[in-house]
């Protein structure tokens, strides 16, 4: 007998291949009729899969949110049964589960288009409503290739060969139709639902590789029920019009073009939005860290040192001269920095260092390259150019624990500061590929491990915290601080990383209290991350509409008529006199026409002066947003403006 322990403790006896099915029947028919999957010591695996040994199990429902991934996984399944009922000659490639959704991968001499979508999604709920069966069959390398080339799918023999030779090959089929698969699936392709939604086309190379040949690729997503694919829906919606290009056009901000791919051209008023957050971010830091700055060019002796020509050389620009040889004439070659680190290293290595500097704080709105597929590359969301506003804690053992409370607490009150409250901190541990002993591991988690705890016992309005196994960095295991915009969606900015690796490779030291030398312990720290990727999210959050201290144009001046012109231009001069940021609008337009324009350009204050308002010193206030207008005074107005325009980390 083997011994089958539940998620509540009770233990109960069963025959040696007794399925998860047999075992939910035998509880309840009401459990086997809602599971979908099993957990079986942690791993998601079939309901019909045998169980031969002593298991620790846990029934997934539909409505499990865990289910969600095999409910796309099987969508996807389904999508690539309808494409080939209404289209035989189409191969099959891959379809995997995707963030929100899944694709499929075909083969087909004519392209997909959308206008192909209500037919598809037809068949697929035809299939679905079938209910047929996932049925798994583990088969030699040579029954799933002969399968294959009878159906004359050369993409799935292909995918056969990659198979490590030491993996299981598994068939599932839905009914009449089979497809090579890792699994695990629900129990049948009614468990899929109808809360699905055929989404986009695009091409895709096979395997990515641009010599091979190009697929036609359908998006989808699925939900476990129609309210919350509504929901994700609006929020698509709601995330096109906020779309940071469309912003950026409309208030002038910046562009992007062809021959600088993924690098920003920043116009006059996207650089004084940059600048705005470039020097709040310096305020913030200015008790605490001295800024460095770091060279943009280093020998690539420092980077094989450091690690990243091994771990991150795909990602990294060379440096060459104008000539066709790969090197300098003084034989060495060069690359621009994808990170700050070891050149903050270096900094700390010049001169002798004391236990009493530590811990010491270097600070950097370092310009770093980094190489994206161009296929990747998205506005200010993902670029081959941009800052970090990256820091680095060079401290002992003993303050590491305080040092990252100390950069928690200075993340969670610039979040706050650009309305953020919901953050989720997310302790990512040691990696399958990594540098560094198992003690060094060991050491820097249990810290991390405590601090996390700390975290959430002061924070827990605030803050939710969650492990993320396997994703820290080579060097160390590190915080993501993940932020949740005005529309509900995820975005990892901050980073705390602790570092016992890169200080030792580089023979960085400091004399400890008792004369001797000691590694330091090194702290890479973020809060934005990528200034330019931050501005990006700033912009979709507010849709633009942003606090009037980080507005590029905080006013603009509108005339109503000629004869106001003076007036306009004298509250102008006072307002700038006074540190805000205004622009005049003197055109022989209609008002009504200016309001429109500059609302569009999303300026938080528009002034309105006209005859009445310049004989009496007056000013007609609208706010971005509102069809209503407040009158003030000159003075007041301005006095009013200016207190809105303090930053919040100035005010009292």
């Amino acid at each position: 007998m083997i011994h089958v322990t539940f998620p509540d403790g009770a233990r109960r006896a069963y025959e040696p291949g007794v399925s998860g099915f047999d075992i939910a029947r035998s509880i309840s028919p009401s459990l086997a009729k809602r599971a979908v999957a099993v957990v079986r010591d942690g791993e998601l695996v079939d309901l019909a899969d045998p169980i031969d040994e002593d298991s620790a199990l846990e029934f997934i429902a539909r409505d499990d949110p865990r289910a969600l991934e095999l409910i796309r996984h099987d969508a996807a399944h389904v999508l690539a049964e309808a494409v080939q009922s209404l289209w035989p000659r189409a191969q099959v490639t891959i379809g995997p589960v995707i963030e929100n959704g899944f694709y499929y991968d075909f083969f087909r001499n004519e392209p997909f288009t959308p206008e192909d979508f209500p037919a598809i999604e037809k068949r697929m709920r035809e299939i679905i409503a079938r209910d047929k069966p996932f049925k798994k069959t583990v088969v030699s390398r040579e029954e799933a290739k002969g399968f294959f080339e009878k159906k004359g799918e050369a993409f799935k023999i292909e995918l056969i060969d990659a198979i490590p030779s030491d993996q299981e090959l598994k068939l599932y089929s839905q009914g009449e139709w089979t497809d090579l698969c890792r699994g695990p699936h629900m129990t049948s392709t009614s468990k899929v639902g109808d809360a699905f939604r055929l989404m986009k086309v695009a091409g895709a190379y096979w395997r990515g590789d641009s010599t091979k040949p190009m697929l036609s690729r359908i998006y989808g997503t699925a939900f476990a029920n129609k309210q919350e694919l509504d929901a994700y829906l609006k929020q698509l919606e709601e995330a096109e019009r906020r779309d940071h290009r469309k912003l950026a056009r409309e208030m002038d901000l910046f562009h992007t073009q062809e021959e600088g791919p993924g690098s920003i051209f920043w116009h006059p008023k996207g650089w004084t939005l940059f600048q705005t957050l470039v020097a709040y971010m310096r305020r913030r830091l200015a008790a605490d860290y001295q800024e460095v700055n770091a060279p943009q060019v280093l020998d690539k002796h420092l980077w094989e040192i450091s690690g990243h020509w091994g771990w991150y050389r795909e990602s990294m620009f060379m440096c060459r001269p104008a000539g066709e040889e790969a090197e300098t004439e003084d034989h060495r070659v060069y690359a621009l920095k994808p990170m700050n680190c070891p050149g903050h290293v270096q900094i700390f290595k010049h001169g002798l260092r004391s236990y009493r500097e530590l811990p010491l704080r270097l600070a950097e709105f370092g310009a770093v390259n980094r190489y994206e597929p161009s296929g990747a590359l998205h506005g200010l969301m993902r670029v081959r150019s941009f800052t970090q506003d990256d820091a680095h804690i060079f401290c002992t053992e003993e303050q590491l624990a305080e040092e990252c409370h100390k950069i928690n607490e200075l993340i969670l009150s610039v979040y706050a500061h650009f309305g953020f409250d919901k953050i989720v901190v997310k302790l990512s541990t040691r990696p399958e590929k990594r540098v560094g002993t198992d003690a060094m591991w060991d050491h820097a988690e249990a810290v991390m491990t405590r601090v996390l705890d700390e975290i959430r016992l002061r924070h827990g309005n605030v803050v939710t915290t969650a492990l993320n196994p396997g994703e820290g960095a080579f060097y160390g295991p590190k915080f993501e601080y993940v932020l949740r915009d005005a529309i509900g969606r995820d975005w990892q900015c901050g980073t705390t990383q602790v570092d016992f690796n890169l200080p030792e490779r580089f023979g960085a030291f400091y004399i400890a209290g008792n004369s001797e030398k000691t590694t330091p312990v090194m702290i890479h720290r973020a809060i934005c991350g990528s200034m330019e990727r931050f501005i990006g999210i700033l912009l979709e959050h507010y849709a633009g509409h942003l606090p009037l201290w980080l507005s590029p144009s905080q006013i603009v001046v509108c005339t109503i008529t000629s004869d106001a012109d003076d007036a306009a231009l004298r509250f102008s001069a006072a307002a700038k006199k006074r540190g805000l940021r205004v622009e005049t609008d003197l055109r022989n337009e209609k008002i009504n026409y200016k309001v429109r324009e500059h609302s569009l350009a999303k300026i938080p204050v528009l002034i309105a002066l006209g005859r009445k308002e310049a004989s009496e010193n007056t000013v007609s206030l609208r706010r971005l947003g509102s069809s209503t207008q407040t009158t003030m005074g000159v003075e007041e107005a301005l006095e009013a403006l200016v207190m809105e325009t303090v930053p919040p980390d100035l005010r009292g």
